[in-house]
């Protein structure tokens, strides 16, 4: 059966979405949501659930190039949480190690930050998509 999941390319200030599928096993870029008081955009993510009606979520998750945890580990897997528990939906851990780089080279430079942001969350959500065998 075919599936919609939403990726996540969490940070503090912005959260770049994008959508995917497993039927072809491919993912776009879609948005980016700003932070609000330092606090995920619930009403933005809860119009994303309502008009996509994903069946899982991906979260990307940062590690050192070495695989160690950093800082963001841990915000990016309370964010995931967070999302479980909202929406009661599988969520899926992604390594996201590079990817931000990757989305700037690939827009190439002078791009806007929220482009970067969806375009790594995309590349998250393809990498997951990839793993499992989806591509």
């Amino acid at each position: 059966m075919p599936q919609t999941l939403l990726g996540f390319d969490y940070g503090r200030l912005r959260t770049g979405v994008a959508v995917g599928q497993t039927l072809t096993g491919t993912a776009s870029a879609l948005t980016t949501l700003n932070a609000r008081q330092n606090k995920p955009d619930w009403d933005g993510i809860d119009k994303l659930i309502r008009e996509w009606q994903p069946d899982g979520l991906v979260v990307g998750v940062p590690v050192h190039m070495d695989g160690t945890e950093q800082e963001m580990t841990k915000t990016a897997r309370k964010f995931g949480r967070q999302l479980k528990a909202r929406y009661n939906l599988p969520v899926y851990e992604a390594d996201e190690r590079l990817s931000s780089a990757e989305a700037e080279h690939n827009l190439g430079s002078g791009q806007d930050k929220a482009a970067i942001d969806r375009e790594a969350a995309r590349l998250i959500l393809q990498a997951w998509l990839d793993e499992q065998g989806m591509q």
